[in-house]
């Protein structure tokens, strides 16, 4: 399996799988940061191995993908986790955003999920089949003033996820998005949130007690992943304590 993203919540789905007994190759544009989580996971390297991985290269991702195989004779799974939310905080709307931040979040949050899709499909149909999963965000149907390239960009995602799911169910290939509301994890201790925002989240949730936790979005995954979830596919799943109502 391979975790595609580290980092706040990517760390902890990485610690789910691997407590659940998965073998992982776990990748993130951070170098550091996936040798250090693969060895606090696994010692030996034997069931978890970490890598660069810059998601938005086609020749990266072929490597983490290839990593996979050679490793563990298979590839039955793939979370694909990294983001880009460049303009989360930007305070105007599409009148007064900037076509640059526009560019790299849509390079980053789709045309970086397309490619890592485009190449761990095959590898998972050659081994009988398997599971994606895509971290998303409930901003892909939640409509906001703000952040429109990032919403865009989560909307894409999603119809990506059920185009693979239409396409190569037939062949064994499920795909599912997880959309997590606010999750929240040691970056946000590290850099604080902009006044105001923490409020506004924690009222919009129906859950007031607590928020999410990366725990929220590992078990969900795991679920996804696993063959406890076989027949589940094609669908977009909430972790947001309520904020939103979907049928």
């Amino acid at each position: 399996m391979i975790v595609a993203g580290l980092g706040g919540i990517g760390n902890g789905l990485a610690r789910r799988y691997a407590d659940e007994g998965a073998r992982l190759v776990i990748g993130d544009l951070d170098a550091e940061l996936a040798t250090r989580v693969a060895a606090d996971l696994d010692p030996s390297g034997e069931r978890v191995r970490g890598q660069p991985l810059d998601g938005t290269d086609e020749d990266s991702v072929i490597g983490i993908v290839s990593a996979a195989v050679d490793a563990f004779g298979r590839l039955d799974g793939m979370h694909v986790n990294f983001t880009n939310a460049d303009d989360a905080y930007l305070p105007g709307g599409v009148v007064d955003l900037p076509l640059e931040t526009f560019d790299e979040v849509m390079r980053v949050n789709t045309r970086g999920f397309v490619i890592c899709a485009k190449h761990a499909i095959p590898a998972m149909i050659d081994s009988g089949g398997g599971s994606i999963v895509f971290t998303a965000s409930i901003d892909a149907y939640n409509g906001a003033g703000t952040r429109v390239s990032y919403q865009m960009s989560k909307a894409a995602e999603l119809a990506l996820m059920r185009h693979i799911a239409r396409k190569y169910g037939p062949k064994g290939i499920r795909a599912n998005a997880i959309a997590p509301g606010l999750i929240w994890h040691y970056k946000f201790d590290e850099n604080p949130m902009p006044d105001g925002i923490v409020d506004q989240a924690r009222a919009r949730q129906m859950i007031k007690s607590r928020f999410g936790r990366p725990g929220d979005v590992a078990a969900l995954g795991a679920l996804l992943l696993s063959d406890d979830g076989s027949f589940i596919t094609a669908q977009t799943i909430a972790v947001d304590g309520g904020v939103t109502f979907r049928p």
